[in-house]
């Protein structure tokens, strides 16, 4: 039972889902990709795995370290069919990258619970969502997850507020520096950069369709018993919970105003559904019912990859 496998913690699971990625990404390359093969192609997919495949990691890593599930793998397992539900999210490049920074921010973020090297860990939140940002700006919208962070982690050292806006102006003047260095033109660089559309007639697939529906739902019932239970937790914990929500937010707020209108947007919504689903799976006391959800997951990928 798949849902027994993926009940505790162990490292063949991250072989399993890395694997499921690999398959997920060929399969979705091979029917995008129309340039012929060459070293350099090979080189930049590969790359662009290892983006894949650090971003499961990282979310593993942050998830485990701020005890946002219990100690089992469904959170890499989830990941890793949403991806394969929405196989078009591994094909913008800047938007797959742009989400590793994000998760890399929201790492730094979330430990801030611990209360130790608070400024260090603001400044690398703004850091790595600026760098986002530089990739896609609706990005921008998780600097609000910095905000969260000092008032639901009650940080009310005015130093402490003030770090993060280092962090933006750090990476400004870099990539201000590099243009001029390389001679850009400014006003060329950035047009289209702050472009939005509310036009969902791109989305207009089966597959897109069946996907969405499908993600939403889940997310949607999970998070119903994912905020009814956060009393139950830790008050300790409880900030780091309340900050995933938040992130699933804006990461629907970013899919309603994203210029890129073909899956590529849900990337960020993955991360934060997949610690919500996994909340979810563990307290569901029906196996039966645990092996459909997670069954379905795997019929739709498959039948979305053979569209």
């Amino acid at each position: 039972m798949i849902s027994s496998f993926f009940s505790k913690a162990k490292p063949i699971h991250l072989l399993v889902v890395s694997a499921l990625l690999l398959v997920v990404f060929t399969i979705a390359k091979f029917s995008a990709l129309s340039q012929p093969l060459s070293l350099e192609l090979i080189f930049k997919q590969t790359f662009l795995f290892g983006v894949s495949l650090a971003s499961l990691f990282v979310l593993d890593f942050f998830v485990s370290k701020n005890n946002l599930t219990k100690k089992n793998s469904y959170k890499i397992l989830m990941f890793g069919l949403f991806v394969a539900v929405l196989p078009e999210t591994l094909l913008n490049s800047k938007l797959l990258l742009a989400n590793l920074f994000i998760l890399l921010a929201l790492r730094r973020l979330l430990s801030i619970r611990t209360r130790k090297e608070i400024k260090k860990k603001l400044f690398d939140g703004a850091f790595w969502i600026s760098i986002a940002t530089l990739l896609f700006f609706w990005a921008s919208l998780f600097y609000i997850l910095i905000l969260m962070a000092l008032l639901l982690f009650s940080i009310i050292d005015v130093k402490n507020w003030i770090i993060p806006i280092m962090g933006i102006l750090c990476i400004s003047i870099i990539a201000a520096s590099y243009m001029i260095v390389m001679d850009n033109d400014f006003e060329a660089s950035l047009n289209g950069f702050f472009d939005f559309s509310f036009d969902f007639t791109p989305l207009n697939s089966k597959r897109i369709i069946i996907a969405a529906t499908l993600l939403l739902s889940y997310g949607a019932w999970a998070s119903f018993y994912y905020l009814r239970n956060l009393k139950y937790q830790l008050k300790s914990n409880r900030p780091s919970f309340i900050i995933v929500i938040i992130s699933s937010l804006i990461a629907l707020l970013i899919i309603l105003v994203s210029p890129f209108k073909d899956g590529s947007e849900f990337i960020f919504l993955f991360a934060p559904l997949a610690i919500i689903m996994s909340n979810y799976l563990e307290i569901i006391p029906e196996r039966w019912f645990k092996e459909s959800l997670i069954m379905g997951l795997i019929v739709v990928s498959i039948v979305n990859l053979m569209l």
